[in-house]
């Protein structure tokens, strides 16, 4: 595991960087301290252009900027300024895709947040850069669209967290499952009383990626080497090794970077549960599975996490070695909601509500049917539901569907299941203290 005390040192040392003119010294009896001051962002009238930066490039970046791109040209209320990455060929490849001029292409992250004329920034970097990322935007005054799994520990969430709350920001957390209509009909069915008390749930995914050489097996760049990409810059707060492009373009594979099943899939699958069952943080999870088939590589290729809530249950279970997938479902004492039958095929226009054996005659007295078919709004490819959530909340300054707050409760539980598996052991949530513990919590 990375070592948690030089990580914290460079993340002090790099947010100093990042807020360098707006940092203010404190002298206390004890020590003296710093302090951040966080700027103040535009505010955003109902035909105001939003001026859009972005921070990291790669294959994912380029879905946010093509829709920029064409959201610009058909409705004129966004606009790209600005990119930002490390790696020579991808930054060339963001400023054609975004249409920005020269001076608008930058290699330091910090430089794109301080730009005045940004209102927005996001963020798809690699996991263990997402916190110096988002914290750099939000102290500049932006708004920050971050693509999940918000960030690498438990305390950048935290840190984050209290950040946007405190000085009023709009994050969105980049899980676009929690924009799916699904999920919000499937909430109406639970409010309704169809299914009773909420007992477990389960959901996850199923990816054969065998013949694909495995999972998150990107291609490699030929000419990629050190004389293009910024390989200090890239490792960041992570341990420090010699230049890997294996690493570089394939980090998902590696726990210094990622927590591989757990915080690429993982986070989407639990995000919209936790949304339509209470958003709490959870009180217990163990995990389990291998490196079964796909060898080269040091997460688990097959991985399951059971997440204990105070009073339901989620069984999360998932291969990359295997195309079988588990349900995308809610169970109660009387009945059952089947959001998906596949987790990652929501094209479907309906969402099922189905009583238990036991329950049929009160669920038809109820809703006049044997069973419901909840009809939704089917999510289409190409669509972007959970963007345009962010851009509609940066005008309206309303909670967006998956806000720093929730994203904190859903990646701490998404954690304590990346350490349960690598410390073999069960890890408790300490709610006063807000903290992941190896050791049992005794409740209040």
């Amino acid at each position: 595991m990375p070592d948690n005390k030089s990580r914290r040192d460079f993340i002090k040392q790099a947010g100093a960087g990042a807020a360098a003119l707006t940092v203010l010294s404190e002298t206390t009896t004890a020590q003296s301290k710093a302090r951040y001051v966080f700027a103040r962002g535009r505010v955003i009238g109902a035909n105001d252009r939003i001026n859009v930066g972005f921070v990291g490039c790669g294959g994912r970046m380029n879905t946010h900027i093509d829709y920029i791109v064409k959201r610009a040209k058909e409705r004129g209320d966004v606009q790209p300024a600005a990119v930002c990455d490390i790696y020579g060929k991808r930054k060339n490849a963001a400023r054609e895709r975004a249409s920005v001029d020269e001076k608008s292409v930058h290699h330091d992250y910090r430089e794109l947040c301080a730009r005045k004329d940004i209102d927005a920034v996001v963020i798809a970097s690699p996991d263990h850069w997402h916190h110096l990322h988002a914290m750099a935007a939000l102290r500049a005054g932006k708004d920050v669209y971050l693509e999940k799994p918000f960030t690498y520990t438990i305390e950048e969430a935290r840190e984050i967290a209290e950040a946007v709350k405190s000085n009023q920001r709009i994050l969105q957390v980049g899980s676009q499952y929690t924009s799916f209509d699904h999920f919000h009909k499937a909430r109406k069915a639970i409010e309704d009383g169809l299914i009773g008390k909420l007992v477990w749930a389960t959901a996850g995914y199923g990816r054969n990626a065998n013949k694909d050489g495995g999972e998150w097996n990107y291609e490699i760049d030929k000419d990629a080497s050190e004389k293009n990409i910024d390989w200090k810059a890239f490792l960041g707060p992570a341990p420090k090794r010699s230049f890997s492009a294996e690493r570089y373009f394939r980090w998902r594979k590696y726990w210094d970077y990622s927590g591989g099943i757990a915080t690429d899939l993982f986070y989407h699958a639990l995000a919209p549960i936790v949304m339509i069952t209470g958003r709490q943080f959870p009180e217990h999870v163990s995990a389990s599975g291998g490196i079964f088939i796909q060898k080269d590589r040091e997460v688990p290729d097959t991985f399951a996490m059971s997440v204990d809530y105070s009073n339901f249950n989620v069984q999360l279970s998932c291969s990359v070695a295997s195309g079988a997938a588990p349900l995308v479902a809610i169970n109660g004492t009387e009945g059952r909601i089947i959001i998906a039958r596949n987790g990652e095929d929501f094209s479907h226009n309906a969402v099922e509500v189905i009583p238990d054996r036991e329950y049929r005659k009160e669920f038809k007295a109820k809703t006049g049917d044997e069973k419901l078919s909840v009809e939704c709004k089917p999510n289409v490819r190409g669509s972007h539901p959970h963007m345009e959530n962010f851009l509609d909340a940066m005008r309206s300054r309303q909670e967006p569907n998956l806000g720093a707050e929730l994203g904190y409760r859903v990646m701490a539980a998404i954690r304590m299941g990346v350490d349960a598996y690598r410390q073999q052991t069960t890890m408790h949530w300490d709610a006063r203290r807000e903290r992941a513990s190896t050791k049992a919590i005794a409740k209040a």
